[in-house]
């Protein structure tokens, strides 16, 4: 499973921070801006070790080349279609919000552009290979973003 988190790693550390020391950004945080961006920070990491944990249960791990042998829907995957990256959203909007940092809002936004596109154009098209039938009734009642207030049951 430490493989997986090589991207997380780089999408909201390695390149937030050197953004961050070339732009100098930190000279624009308040307490005022960091108290909730660290607060969306948490929510985010958190999302994220939870649906790792999920995935590491279910014989996968958050890495394409280690993909989960079965469709996951238990924990946060009964609410939302794709919580470990909503949590790497936040993770990125809580640091751009901290630091008041229009550079690391655009790395932001590109990489939620870009991760969206892989989700709906790459990602989901395999899902529905791969697991036919069930993805597709798990699609019809479960969110891609926004969580459902009802736990999805599969049938």
């Amino acid at each position: 499973m430490r493989r997986g988190f090589i991207l997380p790693v780089m999408v909201t550390g390695v390149v937030p921070i050197a953004i961050t020391v070339v732009t100098k950004a930190w000279r624009c945080a308040t307490a005022l801006s960091i108290v909730p961006g660290a607060a969306l920070y948490v929510a985010g990491i958190s999302l994220l070790i939870v649906t790792a944990r999920s995935f590491a249960r279910h014989d996968g791990s958050l890495a394409p080349w280690n993909p989960p042998k079965q469709l996951v829907v238990v924990g946060l995957y009964r609410y939302c279609r794709n919580p470990m990256i909503t949590g790497i959203y936040a993770m990125l909007t809580g640091e751009a919000l901290a630091l008041r940092s229009p550079w690391v809002a655009g790395w932001a936004a590109l990489f939620m552009i870009g991760m969206t596109s892989h989700i709906v154009f790459q990602e989901e098209p395999l899902l529905r290979d791969r697991f036919g039938e069930s993805y597709d009734d798990y699609c019809k009642h479960v969110p891609r973003w926004l969580p459902r207030l009802i736990p999805y049951i599969p049938t």
